[in-house]
């Protein structure tokens, strides 16, 4: 990979993500949280891609000793204005990040879709795992319930197209849940949990035009929540736990 090239293809896609993260986006953030945390365990953490830093947020709350890893210099400075300043910021690509450190916990969340090679990402945070870390991986879904219905009108060509919405943010490709498992699986990596956080009827931009007025309010962001459970398969992200293979 050349990573000057890819460096600048990242700056590029930045302004697609305005001077903060959409309600939507943060909202998903702290969904996130909830779902992933039964799977949390104490130690070093690594966060690869930390945005504004919503996520950074809620991991500085959850983790004494967090890194952050990020390319983009204006996300670094986003989320370091928000985080104590116990947590350690890293500028750089996952390709090329080299550390003696190994991590118990690393979040790899809605950045797969980005990379170039995805197999060898996920092999290079797989060696950064301590022997009893885990990794988790989440990305956006493209069997979506919003997703399914652009397909329906048209909007979409098929569920793993991608939108232009999707372009703009630098995505090269849309997963389902088979095709992100069999990746890792391929890096070498064994799964310990696989699932979907929030159930989503709507596309990002009708959810930050409703959000907080009567027709979205915090009880039914509780129940697509809730419901996303039981059907991980129309949620707006999906999300596997892996682990080490043993040798």
């Amino acid at each position: 990979m050349n990573v000057a090239a890819e460096r600048q293809r990242l700056d590029q896609v930045v302004a697609s993500y305005g001077e903060a993260y959409a309600p939507f986006d943060a909202a998903m953030r702290g969904y996130m949280m909830r779902a992933l945390a039964p799977h949390f365990r104490d130690g070093p953490c690594l966060q690869v891609g930390c945005a504004h830093g919503d996520e950074t947020s809620h991991l500085a709350e959850r983790f004494g000793d967090l890194t952050v890893l990020e390319p983009v210099r204006l996300f670094l400075d986003n989320a370091a204005a928000r985080a104590p300043a116990s947590v350690r910021f890293v500028e750089g690509l996952v390709e090329d990040f080299e550390t003696d450190r190994r991590f118990e916990m690393i979040f790899f969340s809605h950045v797969l879709e980005h990379v170039e090679d995805p197999v060898a990402c996920l092999k290079r945070l797989g060696a950064l795992l301590s022997p009893t870390g885990r990794l988790f991986v989440v990305v956006p879904n493209a069997e979506a319930a919003s997703r399914r219905i652009a397909v329906k009108m048209g909007v979409l060509e098929q569920l793993e197209s991608l939108s232009v919405a999707d372009v703009a943010a630098g995505h090269r490709r849309a997963y389902r849940l088979d095709t992100l498992v069999a990746e890792a699986r391929r890096a070498g990596l064994a799964i310990a949990d696989t699932g979907g956080i929030f159930f989503k009827p709507l596309a990002n931009f009708q959810f930050d035009a409703l959000m907080g007025g009567p027709l979205i309010g915090e009880a039914f962001m509780e129940g697509c929540y809730e419901l996303g459970k039981e059907h991980p398969t129309f949620c707006a992200s999906i999300y596997l736990v892996a682990e080490r293979r043993a040798a």
